[in-house]
C-alpha cells in the first residue's frame, strides 16, 4: 500500500484497540441515549423534551447501527480479532 494512498476498504481485521474503541462507542451512545431520554422525562418546555427525545433516538440508531455493522462483519467471518 502506498503511503499517500487512502485505503479504498478497511482491513478485515479488527485489533484489540479497535474493539476497545468500538466498546466504548457503544458504551457512549447508549449512556447518551439513557441521558436525553431522562432529560426528557423531566423537561417542562415541550420543544426541548422533543429536542433531546430526537437526539436520544439519533444516538440509539448511532448504537443499532455499530452492533449491524459487527454482525455483519461477524456473519462474514470477517472481524478477526488480532
Amino acid at each position: 500500500m502506498n503511503q499517500g494512498q487512502p485505503m479504498s476498504q478497511p482491513p478485515n481485521v479488527i485489533t484489540n484497540k479497535d474493539h476497545l474503541y468500538i466498546n466504548d462507542m457503544l458504551s457512549w451512545n447508549l449512556l447518551a441515549m439513557k441521558k436525553a431520554h431522562a432529560f426528557a422525562e423531566q423537561c417542562s418546555d415541550q420543544d426541548i423534551s422533543q429536542a433531546l427525545d430526537q437526539a436520544g433516538k439519533m444516538h440509539y440508531a448511532h448504537y443499532q447501527k455499530l452492533l449491524q455493522h459487527l454482525q455483519t462483519a461477524g456473519q462474514q467471518g470477517t472481524s478477526t480479532l488480532q
